[in-house]
């Protein structure tokens, strides 16, 4: 029963730290000229280091501490099934070239993939009916992904100057802004090239999880 949420943890962090790889490979590593680089606090390696390792200690605990409930499943599944949507879209967008990623769901916010993330985090917490598996689940996202989001952020200010500065001026750093007009942007060979299809089979095999933990009440 275990083995299941381990996937999907493993598939959220590994994936996470896949698809900020692509945006960012290939790119010159030269420092912007007159721009000194920011120093990397120590805080920040720490935290860098500690997801997925957190990923592979938490699912399990989740899953242990879950008390689902069909209310509670039906209530945190819509939610969840948003969250891997977005991340699926975006995956579908990024690539692992030069270019700064702002077309398809990357048009609605700045990080679809983190906000995919937040909203699959969200719902397997009401899935979980637990207080418990909520915090385990819920308070590590959100001490260690804004610093790993500002941090992203620096690094694409570094290297893409010129593009990212209308592009944040107009695209939400993570709610989305759906009343933006943009055009839908996907590509299935990229989603595949990507891997996001293990957070797909990680979120099957956890939802089987709780339904069994349910069914056998």
């Amino acid at each position: 029963m275990l083995r299941a949420g381990q996937m999907s943890a493993r598939s959220l962090a590994m994936h996470d730290g896949h698809h900020r790889r692509s945006r960012l490979r290939g790119l010159p590593q030269a420092p912007v000229a007159g721009r000194r680089p920011r120093a990397t606090p120590a805080s920040e390696i720490m935290l860098q280091k500690l997801r997925v390792p957190l990923g592979f200690a938490i699912a399990p605990a989740v899953l242990y501490f879950a008390d689902p409930t069909i209310p509670s499943i039906l209530l945190g599944l819509p939610v969840a099934l948003v969250g891997a949507g977005f991340r699926a879209l975006a995956a579908g967008v990024i690539q692992k070239d030069s270019s700064l990623a702002t077309s398809g769901v990357y048009a609605l916010t700045r990080h679809p993939l983190y906000f995919g993330s937040s909203l699959l985090a969200v719902g397997f917490a009401i899935m979980s009916a637990s207080e418990t598996a909520a915090a385990l689940l819920l308070v590590p996202f959100i001490v260690i992904y804004p610093t790993v989001i500002l941090r992203e952020e620096a690094r694409l200010e570094s290297r893409f100057p010129d593009e990212i500065r209308p592009y944040k001026a107009t695209v939400p750093r993570f709610f989305p802004r759906f009343t933006r007009r943009f055009r839908p942007s996907f590509s299935f060979d990229q989603y595949l090239l990507n891997r996001e299809y293990n957070t797909a089979l990680g979120f099957v095999g956890a939802l089987g999880v709780l339904i069994l933990k349910w069914w056998l009440r």
